[in-house]
């Protein structure tokens, strides 16, 4: 029972850092209406940042923050891709994930990097407050993702990130009051894609190693933590309420991934398959449930004329 216990909290852990990418997800996906793709090679390009500037020495906070500072050039990338030469959505991110592939090893000097026995911002936390690792990264998830979504609740009912999110309700609306709406597009993009570099940060600490491949996925498993997160919201919950239950939604989908592994359900490699079709079933949800609503509509009509 102990053992079920600590897998399930060291699943939430992971859902803890993995929000940071599903609130990402959610700003260029949900917020802005653009379907970002950069995000895997954005994850991954956090990780390399951090992972070779401590190994380099230099402290694992301000590492961090650079990894997030790295996450949004490449969202900067993307945007002026989109917006300036004009290229699809879609592709610009492409464009952009492809080119951080080589970008991320040319960082690290190799495919992979260890963090062991040096100093992190998890270790800092366990060292601070004498306390095993498990606990240390609740503590740390915790703190930075309260952080990032009071910051994310003030900066969008500000009149830059109205803009924003009016952006992404209606781009012409905006164009025709005066909004320059290639520079709220690119302003998204580069923090939705910085917040995805923080995250690969922090996984990167968290396992004590970075990986050129570690973002491979990471768009889907976005996806998948919003999705989850969003069954259990209403339009009408208010903006601060959202960002929550999308990183609830992220901590239910890894301590759900946690149990089906201990359970040996599904064996690791299968994960991504299982990502996929919930994916799949969330998003044909809406679908069903419409389908089913018109067939008891159908059902009942037919039965009054009788």
């Amino acid at each position: 029972m102990a053992q079920l216990l600590q897998s399930i909290l060291g699943g939430a852990n992971q859902g803890l850092l993995w929000a940071l990418l599903a609130l990402g997800v959610f700003i260029s996906f949900r917020i802005l209406n653009f379907a970002d793709l950069t995000a895997e090679g954005s994850f991954a390009l956090g990780g390399a940042v951090v992972a070779s500037l401590i190994t380099k020495g230099l402290e694992p906070a301000l590492s961090s923050l650079i990894a997030f500072l790295a996450g949004t050039l490449a969202g900067l990338c993307t945007g002026i891709l989109n917006t300036k030469l004009k290229i699809p959505a879609i592709l610009s991110g492409i464009l952009t994930m492809i080119g951080l592939y080589s970008i991320n090893i040319r960082i690290m000097g190799t495919s992979n990097t260890s963090l062991l026995r040096l100093t992190t911002v998890i270790t800092y936390f366990e060292n601070l407050f004498k306390i095993p690792k498990i606990y240390a990264t609740l503590i740390l998830g915790v703190l930075v993702v309260g952080i990032i979504i009071a910051v994310l609740y003030w900066f969008f009912g500000t009149e830059v990130g109205s803009a924003i999110r009016a952006t992404g309700d209606n781009e012409n609306m905006c164009r025709a009051l005066g909004i320059n709406t290639d520079n709220t597009k690119i302003l998204a993009l580069m923090i939705s894609n910085g917040l995805i570099a923080l995250s690969g940060a922090m996984v990167a600490q968290q396992q004590s190693f970075s990986d050129v491949n570690m973002g491979i996925g990471a768009i889907v498993i976005g996806l998948a933590s919003i999705i989850i997160g969003e069954t259990f919201m209403s339009q009408k919950f208010p903006f601060w309420a959202k960002m929550i239950f999308i990183v609830l939604g992220s901590v239910i989908y890894r301590v759900l991934i946690t149990l089906i592994i201990y359970a040996n359900i599904m064996e690791p490699y299968d994960i991504k398959l299982l990502t996929a079709v919930l994916v799949i079933i969330a998003l044909a949800l809406p679908r069903i449930k419409s389908l089913f609503k018109n067939n008891n509509f159908k059902r009942v009509k037919n039965n009054n004329r009788g």
